[in-house]
């Protein structure tokens, strides 16, 4: 007999935790099992099951409250009252908790339910947040509080959520712990090593942690032929590849600037995600695009570019240092967070965090001696997303008891 599954996330079927989602609901699907997928905000694609427990009005309240208050995730108690009313009817087996920080959920009320309904519960850890007073990622400032209890925190007005005028870092980290601790059968899931780590060193420690690596569509991105390189006019130029959801500060950008101003007229830097504002701030020999919702697209200029550059400053694994490999582009990634951990010499190259000369220096020898493509195309397959997705399924079904 099937499992039901309920997976919890701000969004369904759009950015890369909800398109994961999906994936994994698919993935549910094709195994006999039945999902479910319930989201915050946004829509979700049509063919699934799935439903929205939040509101635009709720979510400007939250937002609202993250900014004045600083009081991220402890807002929204009615639509978290409304999911929970839903869980209850709906009876899963197993509830898998995605990215629950996002302005949609009242994380106290959603654990409370939780210690109480003693499910089976799976939370896949796409970034920090969980764990600290505050912020998503504290690479960008190597900062330690959050094993001891966040209480030095001078960046919650920079870093993501943005509680522009109020600092309750230390309240919201007491108030994480309280809440996340102690559920009877929780089980976190880390996509890279690195954060697996991390959750070892902070108040998380209780519960089982498990990798399993974000996967890709290799149907999706595999190497094209294209006319691009040609309507482009970067005949005969050694292209550079950045991509970015968002190019907020932990994402490099500045080093791209840097890269320009550095490197001949024989290489040419394109970068995609780009807002206008950026795009118009740009050096004159950079190619700023907007972000774009084609995989199609993205994998035509994966697979034009000579290289894939993955400047960041902070990140958990991220998924486009997988799409380049799979579209045969070798990848040159700064030592931050788990992005080295989809890379080995067959296929790219690993620089020290913030070095511009040791970022020039593999992007050269990249030029002078490339990787092959069937060496990145190798190292891809180990990410094909229903063969990391299946372990999800295998996860559920050893805690639901119908595993080995």
């Amino acid at each position: 007999m099937g499992l039901k599954i309920l997976q919890i996330n701000t969004v369904c079927g759009s950015g890369s935790v909800g398109r994961i989602a999906v994936d994994i609901y698919h993935t549910l699907e094709k195994n006999g099992d039945k999902g479910m997928i319930a989201y915050g905000r946004r829509t979700a694609p049509e063919g699934i099951r799935a439903f929205r427990f939040g509101s635009p009005l709720d979510m400007g309240a939250h937002v609202l409250s993250t900014f004045f208050r600083g009081e991220h995730g402890f807002a929204s108690g009615r639509q978290t009252k409304r999911l929970i009313g839903r869980i209850r009817k709906w009876n899963p087996d197993v509830i898998h908790l995605q990215n629950i920080h996002g302005f949609v959920l009242q994380v106290e009320i959603l654990f409370a339910y939780l210690k109480e309904a003693g499910k089976p519960v799976v939370w896949t850890l796409h970034d920090c947040w969980p764990y600290t007073g505050h912020c998503a990622f504290y690479d960008y400032t190597a900062c330690e509080g959050w094993k001891t209890g966040c209480r030095a925190c001078r960046e919650y007005q920079r870093t993501y959520p943005y509680a522009l005028f109020r600092n309750h870092t230390i309240q919201n980290y007491e108030r994480k712990r309280t809440a996340f601790t102690g559920v009877a059968d929780l089980t976190i899931v880390t996509p890279s090593r690195w954060l697996a780590g991390e959750v070892k060193q902070s108040f998380l420690k209780e519960y089982p942690v498990q990798v399993i690596p974000n996967g890709i569509d290799r149907k999706c991105f595999r190497p094209v032929k294209s006319l691009l390189r040609q309507r482009l006019g970067l005949e005969g130029r050694f292209v550079i590849l950045g991509v970015a959801n968002v190019w907020e500060r932990r994402k490099g950008l500045e080093y791209f600037v840097k890269l320009s101003g550095r490197l001949s007229e024989e290489y040419r830097v394109i970068l995609i995600g780009l807002s206008q504002k950026q795009i118009k701030s740009l050096p004159e020999n950079i190619i700023g695009l907007e972000r774009t919702s084609s995989a199609e697209e993205l994998a035509e200029y994966y697979s034009m570019a000579d290289v894939f550059v993955n400047a960041t400053l902070e990140d958990n694994f991220p998924t486009t240092n997988l799409e380049a490999l799979a579209c045969g582009t070798p990848v040159i990634t700064f030592n931050t967070g788990g992005s080295p951990e989809s890379v080995d010499e067959s296929c790219g190259q690993v620089v020290p965090k913030g070095d511009t000369e040791a970022l020039i220096k593999a992007i050269r020898q990249e030029r002078e001696a490339p990787r092959q493509s069937e060496s990145c195309l190798k190292r891809a397959e180990r990410y094909e997303k229903y063969d990391r997705f299946q372990e999800y399924v295998e996860l559920y079904h050893r805690l639901a008891g119908q595993g080995e």
